[in-house]
């Protein structure tokens, strides 16, 4: 028998048997969508997660501890003196100080006074760069307002929220007071999720002067490397600086700790592809359910057609074409379950980035930036695997109806 009238009696049987063909090609089609759905939620997952976190990898942040061997000499404070020394690093771009503290954030007087606890950060103007913030309304204050000590601020969502009803253009320009120190909103920023939505950022100095003094005490500095290939360099070059200046011989006995992104979001990247191609190998176990649903249907086939195959064969069908024809069938349900299957999953995970849109746009950053990403090797996979069910799956019947005796095939009732 030739291949194109193999194709031809296979196409044929899947056509006056379509309720059949169609619960036998169900499995397979869940399986094979489910595999690229699932895998182009996790490279989306990854793709948002890194954009994010891309512009912050080069990141560096020195935070002020206290020594860890007992009877050490006292800890030494960060100071701008040390900010000073860091900036002269070769591998570091900039370093930027910041003072933070609790306080009491109102606006409003008597009945209609409104509060909200928030975290005071006290920096240049290069935080709002540094952290890759957003401004709602507004702006951040510039250099000249930083070296003034202007009594501006720049709010946060939460503080926006319970203050002025989550309206940012109410906020603008209205005065607000912390710790009984008045302040005027110049902006507002956009949200980026707890605990980076309830704070209230205004310059370095005038956090220091009206809050929280300590003249020249900084409660960490962020560095930024000149590359997040130069990051290592960056940060050894950072522990010598503040080695010599608070004279430290013994590692162990820093008064402040050095903490980089790179590590963690190695990491984080390997835990997210393991979680992607767990979840994968589970939505492929179905596949698995469809291959017995190929060869239980191709066993009912033989069954059914063993009178045509002992006629085929008394009038000269050899056992190899029989086995092709099966064999064909089989492959033909298989594949066309599996190219269902991928357009499936590719709308599926279409349909997923509008939906993703829709849920970001009423819900907030949540779902910003997200979206499936659909990539060749997950549906080349699926697909091969589908073929490789088929191939399977209708092996054992084809050979049974190879084998079956022209006469014991003509008697079958």
């Amino acid at each position: 028998m030739r291949l194109r009238e193999a194709l031809l009696i296979a196409l044929r049987g899947v056509r006056v048997h379509r309720l059949r063909s169609a619960l036998t090609m169900l499995g397979l089609i869940i399986g094979v969508s489910a595999v690229i759905l699932l895998v182009a939620i996790g490279d989306g997952v990854q793709k948002s997660i890194d954009s994010r976190i891309e512009p912050l990898a080069n990141l560096i942040t020195i935070v002020a501890t206290a020594g860890n061997i007992p009877g050490s000499a006292p800890p030494k404070n960060l100071i701008d003196a040390d900010v000073a020394a860091m900036q002269k690093a070769p591998d570091v771009v900039a370093v930027t100080p910041v003072v933070t503290g609790p306080s009491l954030i109102e606006t409003g007087r008597g009945l209609s006074t409104s509060k909200a606890r928030v975290t005071v950060v006290g920096s240049t103007d290069h935080w709002f760069e540094v952290t890759s913030r957003n401004i709602e309304t507004g702006s951040f204050f510039d250099q000249a307002q930083v070296d003034s000590a202007a009594r501006v601020v720049v709010l946060g969502p939460t503080a926006v929220t319970d203050l002025f009803g989550g309206d940012p253009a109410a906020a603008l320009n209205k005065t607000v007071r912390i710790n009984r120190q008045s302040f005027r909103v110049i902006g507002v920023m956009q949200a980026v999720g707890l605990p980076g939505d309830n704070i209230v950022v205004m310059p370095l100095d005038t956090a220091r002067s009206y809050l929280f003094g300590r003249g020249d005490i900084v409660n960490q500095a962020t560095v930024q490397a000149a590359s997040v290939a130069a990051v290592p360099a960056a940060e050894a070059e950072v522990n010598n600086i503040l080695d010599d200046r608070h004279q430290i011989r013994n590692p162990a006995s820093r008064d402040f700790e050095v903490q980089t992104l790179t590590d963690g979001i190695t990491k984080f990247t390997q835990i997210l592809r393991l979680l992607t191609l767990f979840t994968a190998a589970v939505a492929a176990i179905s596949l698995l359910v469809g291959s017995i649903g190929v060869l239980n249907i191709m066993l009912v086939a033989v069954t059914e057609r063993t009178r045509e195959i002992g006629i085929r064969k008394a009038i000269g069908a050899t056992s190899r074409a029989i086995l092709q024809q099966f064999l064909i069938e089989s492959i033909v349900l298989a594949g066309l379950g599996g190219v269902i299957g991928v357009g499936v999953g590719v709308g599926l995970s279409l349909l997923g980035g509008v939906i993703a849109s829709a849920f970001a746009t009423n819900l907030g950053p949540i779902f910003a930036g997200f979206t499936p990403v659909v990539t060749v090797l997950p549906i080349v996979v699926s697909f091969t695997i589908s073929l490789a069910i088929g191939v399977v799956a209708g092996g054992y019947p084809a050979y049974r109806a190879a084998r079956l005796r022209p006469i014991e095939a003509l008697r079958y009732e």
